[in-house]
């Protein structure tokens, strides 16, 4: 999906594409969606994830631990070459909030995805208690 000079990146689009990847819970379909030299940074205090073999595997672990992944859109701002992502990820009883920073490149890919977590209603929901 290369555009041409001045040509308008129709992000909703590319966003939509991706939302379905992730609610399909499919690495291989989510991968296809980033660049070959993508980064993905859950923001939990570790490293980010780079390349585009690593963050498959990477959500497919995300899947593993969460067996029943579905989520919540609050809402998406969109910017000229990025979204803004406000949602929840939900598996069963686990319910906790996230928000995303997701760069597209100019061929309409994922470069990169920052994720931030609300640690507290994390922590609550691995451990059954109330955020």
């Amino acid at each position: 999906m290369t555009r041409t000079a001045g040509a308008q990146l129709d992000l909703k689009a590319v966003s939509e594409r991706y939302f379905a990847a992730w609610a399909a819970r499919d690495p291989d379909a989510i991968a296809a969606l980033h660049s070959v030299d993508t980064r993905f940074w859950t923001h939990t205090g570790g490293e980010p994830v780079v390349g585009r073999d690593n963050v498959r595997a990477t959500f497919g672990e995300l899947f593993a631990q969460f067996p029943q992944f579905s989520f919540e859109v609050y809402r998406v701002l969109y910017g000229e070459d990025h979204w803004v992502l406000d949602w929840a990820l939900i598996s069963g009883d686990i319910r906790f909030d996230c928000l995303d920073v997701v760069n597209v490149s100019p061929d309409g890919l994922v470069a990169r995805k920052d994720t931030f977590i609300d640690s507290v209603q994390l922590q609550a929901a691995l451990s059954g208690a109330k955020a």
